[in-house]
């Protein structure tokens, strides 16, 4: 007994430490279902995957050119810039067109979804026409929006390296092919150079689109990531730098708020860049991604800022016609909640938001992507589910400043997906309950750098900002490079299981941008994405047994074929769930859903009553009840003209 004890003694320091590394593998492991259970919740989903055919011919490049003081970090400058949007391009009533950002070549292409009506016409690449590009220019994304409001859907598409530029389209009702001829590039930040380019190097990673002051006109937000300089001029050494904080950073690029003004004669939106109120701290925390939603009721959409190195934001808008306005508000301190998780105080790594209703009670809730991969970089991502319990409570609670939100992934099983980025929420099933999705994955290659960046992730942010001190990331290295999409299915009880792996979702790619909407009209809703530097994927919707569905196509009257950006939807189920969602201007990371509204039923096999409220282009807000059977349907807010198929 005594030498037993003796022994155990002389261990003790080695048997704490074994507890402590079983405690920390059993606390950090990701929770998983039983594999019979994901392959029986994996049952009601299907995708197939399919190829998205683009222009051929182009020069290829398999990382950016950066400035000189970038140079040992090129593939990190290098890991976004990947985008994908799916929206009615053509006006046939199908939102069967994509618009493709590829880093590969740095283009811009439009391009068919890939289904039986993918002959309309050939992929193409828009370019910027007689405008001026300075060194160091690369797309970023692109948005969809008709902003001349003159019914054909433009293209906004944002850079690293210049402001904005607005694609016009011409094409309506499908009354011809789409071509490169067809779109006229336009400025959306006036006086930036003729021949040569004179505006500011933005290095923008964000855009949302939606009436922020209630005037009935789209405004833009962007999202600026790195303080305005040559970020991609190879020719330049120095004026660039890097986040002065890993976690509270406001050195970034300045965000940017611009209000439609008027529209000419020969249909050139007019944009001012307008002071919102938002802090400037917060407006330059590094910024990827945004989306805007009317989450109290009164039309006007809250904005949140999922940002990479300062702390995320929820605005709550306080505008008026003509006066952008937004308000911080945070959630409510709580000694069970760390700081960290909590909306408004965080300090992860935000990458993309949604707003949807995850436990459909009327009332949207927010799904935020960090960085959350295990023995890497572990924080969580956010699923911040509203508790106010009614619209009244909590337009009341933004008002007062709060914001009244709950992070529940790590009960939900949505904490934790890897180096997440875009994410996109949706009923795939049409069961009436919504899925999500979520890209991950960040510099593909042969030599782990996984200790070099927890090195960095551990300095002090005295040190961060100068790019000299950052750690080696080039050609060849690589961090988080095969991970895979994560796809959260509603499992019944509340939680989500990620069964990417049981749908063949889970290839070994780093992706960037999700779009989603019905290309096909057949009532499931498909998903495109983006992979950085590889191959965009398109995957078609299978699903064995769908629900029944309501697809809403909301135009305005004065102009068919221009989306009602902002217009919400809501029913009640039989069960007494309440469905609700929005014509979404545009939101996330780098990919941009489709403007039409999806909602799925279930068994529900006649007539349902749909609410719907939107703002007409005078700015006023109106309220409409129908009756509207299963299936797709076109209106003209604010008549009764319905279209249905």
């Amino acid at each position: 007994m005594t030498s037993t004890v003796r022994w155990l003694r002389r261990q003790t320091a080695g048997i704490v430490a074994l507890v402590l590394v079983v405690g920390a593998f059993a606390v950090s492991r990701i929770p998983e279902a039983p594999a019979q259970e994901r392959r029986d919740l994996a049952a009601s989903y299907g995708f197939t995957a399919l190829s998205i055919d683009l222009p051929g011919g182009l020069p290829q490049q398999e990382i950016r050119q950066v400035n000189q003081d970038y140079a040992h970090i090129d593939a990190w400058i290098s890991s976004v810039g990947a985008g994908i949007a799916m929206n009615d391009l053509d006006g046939d009533g199908l939102p069967n067109d994509l618009c493709v950002v590829d880093p590969r070549t740095d283009t811009v292409s439009v391009t068919p979804t890939p289904d039986a009506r993918s002959d309309r016409y050939a992929p193409f690449t828009v370019g910027l026409g007689d405008l001026p590009v300075g060194p160091g220019t690369a797309p970023m994304g692109c948005t969809p929006a008709d902003l001349n409001e003159d019914g054909a859907t433009d293209l906004l598409v944002y850079f690293w390296g210049r402001t904005p530029v607005v694609l016009l389209g011409s094409v309506t009702g499908g009354s011809a092919p789409l071509t490169a001829e067809g779109y006229r590039a336009v400025e959306l930040v006036p006086g930036v150079g003729d021949a040569t380019y004179t505006g500011p190097q933005w290095n923008s990673n964000a855009v949302t689109v939606a009436d922020f002051d209630g005037d009935g006109r789209t405004d833009v937000y962007v999202g600026n990531y790195f303080p305005d300089g040559p970020v991609l001029d190879p020719t330049v050494a120095g004026g660039v730098e890097m986040n002065d904080s890993l976690s509270n950073a406001s050195n970034g690029g300045a965000d940017a708020v611009l209000r439609l003004t008027d529209v000419s004669a020969d249909g050139v939106p007019a944009f001012e860049q307008v002071d919102a109120g938002i802090p400037d701290d917060l407006s330059r925390g590094w910024v990827l991604g945004a989306s805007a939603a009317d989450a109290d009721g009164d039309q006007l959409p809250e904005l949140y800022l999922a940002q990479d190195h300062g702390r995320d934001a929820l605005l709550h808008n306080r505008s008026t016609p003509g006066s952008i306005s937004f308000a911080v508000v945070t959630a409510p301190a709580d000694p069970t909640v760390p700081k960290s998780k909590r909306l408004g105080t965080d300090s992860f790594k935000g990458m993309a938001v949604e707003w949807a209703d995850l436990d459909q009670d009327g009332l949207y809730d927010l799904f935020v992507s960090n960085i959350t991969t295990p023995w890497g970089i572990q924080e969580s991502n956010f699923q911040f589910m509203d508790t106010s319990g009614s619209r009244a409570e909590l337009a009341a609670d933004l008002q007062a400043g709060v914001a009244p939100y709950r992070d529940e992934s790590t009960g939900s099983r949505t904490a934790w997906a890897g180096w997440a980025w875009d994410v996109k929420a949706g009923d795939f099933t049409n069961s009436g309950t919504l899925a999500v999705a979520q890209t991950t994955g960040f510099v593909q290659g042969e030599t782990n750098r996984w200790p070099q960046l927890q090195e960095l992730a551990t300095a002090n942010d005295l040190t961060v900002r100068d790019p000299a001190l950052w750690p080696h990331v080039s050609s060849g290295d690589d961090i988080a490079g095969d991970q895979r999409l994560a796809f959260f299915a509603p499992a019944g009880d509340g939680t989500f299981t990620d069964i990417a792996p049981e749908l063949g979702l889970d290839v070994p790619v780093p992706t960037r941008g999700i779009a989603v909407g019905d290309s096909d009209g057949d009532g499931r809703l498909d998903m495109a994405v983006a992979r950085q530097w590889d191959q965009p994927v398109f995957y078609r919707n299978t699903a064995p047994d769908a629900g029944a569905h309501l697809t809403l196509n909301l135009q305005h009257v004065d102009a068919p074929g221009s989306p009602v950006v902002g217009a919400e939807v809501s029913t009640t189920l039989p069960d007494g769930r309440v469905l609700v969602s929005r014509v979404d201007g545009g939101g996330g990371h780098s990919g941009k859903r489709s403007s039409e509204v999806h909602l799925g039923l279930g068994d529900v096999d006649g007539p349902v009553e749909v609410d719907i409220r939107w703002r007409d282009r005078a700015g006023e807000v109106h309220d409409q009840t129908l009756q509207l059977r299963p299936g797709r349907h076109t209106l003209l807010l604010g008549t009764t003209i319905v279209d249905e198929r």
